[in-house]
């Protein structure tokens, strides 16, 4: 089977290095499998459609119909909705082939934020021209890095201005919408998915319904670091000697002793506060597959 999956992935991605790791990946045989067994051209189906994951600080934000209508403007269309569980067995499958380049930090944080709410999915369709579905929706989401960001992108237009709190995650390209799809879905809930899709029906509706019974179990929180460092004062009973709450080596060190004495802080707020002044990244590993841009596409493949 490898060898013919890999030759199908191929073409799915400007990346020689992820066809050849993702025709050994479970997820992506899953996917594969179940498309072919249901009649469908597994690549056709990759191009056509995507997924959007409004991730817990989305919800926290309130930023699902801000979302739905940025989709509807920018000619995508919501063919699936579905509420999905989060925990740190699912942040590792999806960025497996990246996390390894994340620092201890920021996979702490990412452990807490888990824990803030479940997530949104979203099944995108939308017509496929130049670019398929998944590369157009990643280059019109925006990028992780807010310096980056630009007007009319999904992740300028949501703000709150974080490497980490990025609020939404899409596949970067056909490959990875093979491969998402099973990460988010076991093969009962991919059945019902296709089936959804199938049925040509538009599903803002529905995933708006969806996001108010997670705002209702979810309190809306401040992004901000003044409010975020105030809590954990009050939880940890008080700045120490000499803190400067404008420094991030000594916001930085005031939660790293605090994880070190196992001392309990408010999770959301050391999730904002943690964002903007511990590490993100650290250094490279044999397994990171960087990010797909649009003119990666355009430029390898024919």
């Amino acid at each position: 089977m490898i060898p013919a999956l890999r030759d199908l992935l191929t073409p799915l991605t400007p990346l020689p290095g992820k066809a050849e790791c993702y025709a050994g990946d479970t997820y992506v045989q899953e996917t594969v499998a179940q498309l072919d067994a249901a009649g469908l051209d597994a690549a056709k189906f990759a191009c056509e459609h995507s997924m959007l994951l409004l991730k817990p600080d989305a919800i926290v934000a309130r930023a699902v119909r801000p979302t739905l209508d940025w989709l509807r403007h920018n000619d995508f269309r919501v063919v699936g909705a579905h509420t999905l569980a989060v925990n740190r067995h699912l942040v590792r499958a999806l960025w497996y082939y990246a996390w390894n380049i994340a620092s201890p930090e920021r996979r702490r944080l990412a452990d807490l934020l888990v824990g803030i709410s479940d997530a949104l999915v979203l099944v995108v369709g939308g017509p496929v021209g130049e670019l398929p579905t998944p590369v157009r929706l990643t280059a019109a989401k925006g990028a992780t890095d807010p310096r980056k960001r630009r007007p009319g992108e999904l992740r300028h237009l949501l703000g709150r201005d974080s490497y980490l709190l990025n609020l939404v995650h899409s596949p970067d390209d056909p490959a990875d919408v093979l491969r998402e799809l099973a990460v988010y879905f076991d093969e009962h809930a991919r059945s019902r998915v296709l089936a959804e899709i199938g049925t040509g029906a538009e599903c803002s509706a529905h995933a708006a319904d969806l996001a108010e019974e997670l705002y209702s179990r979810t309190p809306a929180r401040e992004f901000t670091r003044a409010a975020a460092v105030e809590r954990i004062l009050a939880d940890l009973g008080g700045p120490p000697d000499g803190f400067d709450p404008e420094s991030d080596e000594a916001c930085a060190a005031l939660l790293r002793a605090a994880w070190a004495a196992d001392r309990a802080m408010d999770p959301w707020s050391v999730i904002v506060l943690g964002s903007q002044v511990l590490p993100m990244r650290t250094g490279t590993g044999p397994q990171t597959l960087r990010s797909v841009g649009a003119s990666d596409w355009l430029e390898g493949l024919p």
